[in-house]
């Protein structure tokens, strides 16, 4: 038995991060448990830009067509440059996440308000340490946090998209090949 009600995976690709927002939809997972996280590199002939227009989130950047594409399934979106990392591009309940630890002032020592926004839903300080390593390293994250269902369902849907790797985090549940169907 393990712990599990968050699951995070860690892409090189955009497009398997792409496919598995897909494919967690079509799997009926609530997409308002679903967060992106990538980190922008500024060209240096390029815009980079957030802006709102009619009810509408845009984003101009070198991942501006895949947040283009994601933003219209998932809800909450943000752009935040953290020191140690970069300009971060978000979507989903991780915005609300930061943003309380932001207003909170809350201090989770050595992380930075991504890492520490992801300790706030009981990930574990090391893991998500390694998260930000993989977003300084232009790594995309893509985070589903709900209750220990949500987080199998969500589980098998990622494993099947081959992320370079996933981790699952929270409450207890029996091991994932054990339930696989």
């Amino acid at each position: 038995m393990y712990r599990t009600d968050s699951v995070v995976a860690i892409s090189q690709k955009q497009g398997l991060a792409e496919q598995a927002v897909r494919d967690l939809e079509l799997a009926g997972i609530d997409m308002q448990s679903v967060s992106l996280a990538a980190r922008e590199t500024p060209g240096k002939e390029a815009v980079t830009g957030y802006y709102s227009s009619g009810n509408r989130m845009r984003y101009w950047g070198a991942r501006g067509a895949f947040f283009g594409a994601i933003w219209g399934l998932i809800f909450d979106t943000a752009l935040f440059a953290i020191p140690g990392i970069g300009p971060v591009v978000l979507a989903g309940p991780l915005v609300s996440w930061i943003v309380a630890i932001l207003e909170g002032a809350v201090v989770f020592g050595g992380l930075s308000a991504l890492g520490a926004g992801l300790a706030s839903i009981g990930i574990p300080k090391d893991s998500a340490g390694r998260y930000e390593k993989a977003l300084q390293a232009d790594k995309l994250l893509l985070i589903v946090h709900g209750t220990p269902d949500t987080a199998l369902r969500a589980a098998r849907v990622i494993e099947d998209t081959h992320h370079e790797s996933f981790e699952l985090h929270g409450a207890t549940l029996p091991p994932l090949d054990a339930v696989k169907s």
